[in-house]
């Protein structure tokens, strides 16, 4: 399955039909009346040519040449009269909202996307210019996602080429060093090979955390959902989890207080990749002693939720925020560490949204983080395949 066919986003795509199909009733509706106004006077000017007709013949039967001029008179001042109205109405109904429509579209054609045309008469012109301000205003918020993107590109750009630069420096200055013959001990060598072997572990974890995120960011990944049942799945993860962290020390608490035996839609291996990313981020930002990590399963409302909190020196209030946001470190000084490439918590956010489900931190400093993943349970209508 792709995310593009997740089927947590068929309920957005049907609100994002729901206003095209009231622009479509809207245009319907108008344009019945344009065609009623368009047959009724294709049928009046007959008539009324023969009106006229017929009190001409009659003037000259029944009355004489000066009484049939006056009413000629009388006629021409009428017909003045309607005239200058109709062509009133007709600059104020049409010929100034056409100038206004283009002078918006050259506008629009120049670059300039806030241009509105101010119309309120319904007809078949007063819904072109109601389409025109819609086709305007799709073009100003593409033009801003699309400056966003740009600005983000260059960022991205920026930031690859700072995390890439510093270890391979550090990879170049150490390896001239033992071809220079600086290292003189086996103990030194030995130090400046596992630098090395850490710079190079460093650079192969920034490319594949950059691989994943470019596919997730192009909703090019694969997603694989099956209806798993979540305690299961997180009994299992957190067996892991405790031979793994139990050999540096680290201790795990795992509380299942979750009501029944709900089921979630699952891809087992990316979610897998979510909640290891919010565990790696509490280990390195952890004490080197003493560090713990609690896991909670429980229902918050409808949804099902899992806490991950650790002991941490805890998230400043101001950087809270934005840990979420592509290559952003709290501590900068320790990223020379290269314990984290900066994307971990934000691809964990692309993931568990593809989820259907929200992600989200709370922390003091100095009193720990905790994470909150929350997914929506699965009902037997949901296909999970």
């Amino acid at each position: 399955m792709r995310w593009g066919n997740n089927p947590w986003k068929k309920q957005a795509d049907a609100e994002c039909c729901e206003p095209l199909k009231k622009f479509h009733d809207h245009v319907h509706r108008h344009h019945l009346e344009f065609m009623r106004y368009h047959r009724w006077f294709r049928y009046a000017r007959p008539a009324v040519l023969l009106f006229n007709l017929i009190i001409l013949y009659l003037l000259f039967s029944w009355a004489g040449f000066k009484a049939v001029g006056i009413c000629f008179a009388v006629l021409i001042v009428i017909k003045e009269i309607v005239q200058f109205i109709f062509l009133l109405r007709l600059e104020k109904r049409i010929i100034t909202p056409i100038e206004e429509l283009r002078q918006g579209v050259d506008e629009i054609a120049g670059g300039n996307y806030d241009v509105r045309v101010e119309c309120r008469i319904p007809n078949d012109l007063g819904l072109l210019i109601t389409s025109f301000n819609e086709m305007a205003k799709k073009l100003q918020q593409g033009e801003k996602i699309k400056n966003e993107y740009e600005e983000n590109r260059k960022a991205l750009i920026a930031n690859i080429s700072h995390d890439l630069k510093t270890p391979i420096t550090s990879i170049q200055g150490y390896i001239e060093a033992l071809l220079e013959g600086s290292a003189q001990s086996p103990e030194q060598r030995d130090k400046y090979l596992r630098i090395i072997h850490h710079n190079v572990d460093y650079l192969n974890r920034l490319i594949d955390d950059l691989f994943l995120f470019s596919k997730l960011d192009m909703q090019k990944l694969d997603f694989h959902f099956e209806r798993i049942c979540i305690r299961k799945y997180l009994t299992d993860l957190m067996e892991e989890y405790r031979l793994e962290l139990g050999d540096r020390k680290i201790k795990l608490d795992f509380d299942d207080v979750l009501p029944g035996n709900p089921t979630v839609l699952l891809d087992g291996k990316r979610f897998y990749q979510a909640i290891n990313n919010i565990v790696r981020n509490a280990v390195g930002h952890g004490p080197d002693q003493g560090l713990k990590v609690k896991v909670k399963l429980y229902r918050r409302d409808t949804w099902i939720a899992v806490d991950i909190k650790d002991n941490g020196p805890g998230i400043p209030e101001d950087k809270l925020p934005y840990i979420f946001d592509r290559f952003y470190r709290i501590d900068t000084e320790r990223a020379k560490d290269y314990k984290g490439t900066g994307l971990g918590l934000a691809i964990t956010k692309e993931l568990v949204q593809a989820h259907g489900g929200e992600v989200m931190a709370t922390s003091s400093n100095g009193y720990g983080t905790c994470f909150t993943v929350l997914l929506p349970e699965s009902t037997d209508s949901e296909d999970g395949g």
